[in-house]
C-alpha cells in the first residue's frame, strides 16, 4: 500500500484530504457529528424533562399521588432512570419530594409544565379543526411538536384559531398568564344506573384506551345515558346506541351529571341507517366530525332541518347516494355515521 501511495502521489493527497475532511466533519464545532449526537442526546433529555413536568402537573391537577413508580410507568422508563431524571429536575429547582416519598411541582416547574402543556393543547386543537389527520394521531402528533414549537408561535397559532378555550379532548388549554380553571366533572364509571351526564373529556392515554373510545364515537359534548351497571361493565346510551364499556375504560371518560329534567339525546337514528326512499329530517352533526369534512358536510347542506333521502346504493353497498337540497350527494357510510336525523319511520317520504 505504501509503494502504492509513493508511485501515486495524487493518490495519496486525496487521501490525506479525504481523511482530514472526515474528521473535521466529526470535530466540527456546533455542525459537526459529536455536536449533532450531543444535540441529540439534549434534545432527548430535553423531552423526558417536560414529559416527567407534565406528568406531575396532570397529577396535580387531578389530586393524585405522584410517586417514582407512577412516573416511570407513565415515561416507559426505568426506576433507576426516572430517579435520575427527578434528581435533575430537583438541582434545576423544577420539583420537590414530599416527605410520603411524593413529588410536586415547584412555582417555576408548574408554569413550565404549562407552557409545554399550552403548546400541546392548542396544536391538537389546530390539527382537530384545520387539518384531515385522524383523531387518532393528534395526540402523538401534539407530543413531537409540543417540545420544538416555541411559544410565541403557538400564541399566534392560538389567535388563528379565535384563541380556544379547549383542546378537542376537552381539556383546558392553559392561558397565556397559565390560568386553568379548576378540575370537574367524575369519571363515568362512578355513574348509577339512570344518570344522565354529559361527556366533558377523553382521556388521552394510554393510546389503546383512547382508540377503543374514539372507535365507538364517543366526544365531548356528547350526552350519555346510563342503562345498566355491574362490576364487569356499564351500559350507556350515546348518540342513540348503546355502548358497553368496562369499568377500566369507562374511567377514561370524564362526565358532568344532567338536571334529571334534561331532555335525553337517545332517540337520535344514524343517516346510514336509512333504507332506500326513506327520508330523514338532519337533527345535526356530530362534534367529533370537525374540521375540512364538516365544513364539506354543512356546504352540501347537512344543516339541522334539512331533508335527507336515501336514493341510489352503489353496487358494493357504499358508498350511498343522498338527495340533499334537489341534489344527489354520494356519502360513505363513515360519513353517514356521523350525521343525525329524526325517525325515518316519522319522516319518512315526507316532504318539505
Amino acid at each position: 500500500m505504501t509503494q502504492i501511495l509513493h508511485s501515486h502521489p495524487g493518490l495519496a493527497l486525496l487521501i490525506g484530504l479525504l481523511i482530514t475532511a472526515s474528521l473535521f466533519w466529526v470535530f466540527w464545532p456546533r455542525k459537526g457529528l459529536l455536536a449533532y449526537i450531543y444535540r441529540v442526546r439534549l434534545n432527548s433529555q430535553r423531552v423526558q424533562l417536560e414529559d416527567a413536568l407534565k406528568f406531575l402537573f396532570d397529577c396535580e391537577y387531578k389530586s393524585k399521588a405522584c410517586d417514582l413508580n407512577s412516573i416511570a410507568g407513565n415515561l416507559g422508563i426505568s426506576t433507576d432512570q426516572i430517579a435520575r431524571l427527578l434528581d435533575r429536575l430537583r438541582a434545576m429547582g423544577l420539583v420537590q419530594m414530599e416527605e410520603d416519598q411524593t413529588f410536586r411541582l415547584t412555582d417555576s416547574g408548574r408554569s413550565y409544565a404549562l407552557r409545554v402543556i399550552r403548546v400541546h393543547r392548542i396544536w391538537e386543537r389546530y390539527l382537530a379543526d384545520e387539518t384531515s389527520i385522524r383523531e387518532k394521531e393528534w395526540h402523538a402528533e401534539a407530543d413531537l411538536h409540543e417540545h420544538y414549537l416555541t411559544l410565541e408561535d403557538a400564541d399566534k397559532l392560538a389567535a388563528q384559531l379565535g384563541n380556544p378555550v379547549f383542546d378537542p379532548h376537552g381539556d383546558p388549554i392553559p392561558s397565556p398568564d397559565g390560568e386553568m380553571p379548576e378540575h370537574r366533572g367524575q369519571t363515568l364509571n362512578t355513574l348509577k344506573e339512570g344518570q344522565l351526564a354529559m361527556i366533558v373529556h377523553l382521556e388521552d392515554e394510554p393510546h389503546s384506551v383512547y382508540e377503543q373510545l374514539i372507535a365507538l364515537g364517543l366526544y365531548p359534548g356528547m350526552q350519555v345515558y346510563v342503562f345498566d351497571v355491574t362490576e364487569s361493565r356499564i351500559t350507556f346510551a350515546a348518540d342513540g346506541r348503546e355502548c358497553v364499556l368496562t369499568p377500566l375504560f369507562a374511567s377514561s371518560i370524564t362526565v358532568e351529571l344532567q338536571p334529571e329534567d334534561e331532555p335525553k339525546t337517545t332517540e337520535h337514528t344514524l343517516l346510514s341507517s336509512l333504507k332506500l326512499g326513506e327520508t330523514g329530517e338532519v337533527i345535526g352533526i356530530a362534534r367529533s366530525c370537525r374540521g375540512v369534512q364538516r365544513r364539506r358536510l354543512m356546504d352540501l347542506g347537512v344543516v339541522p332541518g334539512t331533508l335527507i333521502t336515501a336514493g341510489i346504493r352503489s353496487a358494493s353497498g357504499d358508498p350511498v347516494g343522498y338527495r340533499i337540497l334537489g341534489a344527489t350527494v354520494a356519502l360513505r357510510k363513515d360519513q353517514a355515521d356521523q350525521i343525525f336525523i329524526s325517525n325515518p319511520k316519522v319522516q319518512a317520504n315526507e316532504s318539505r
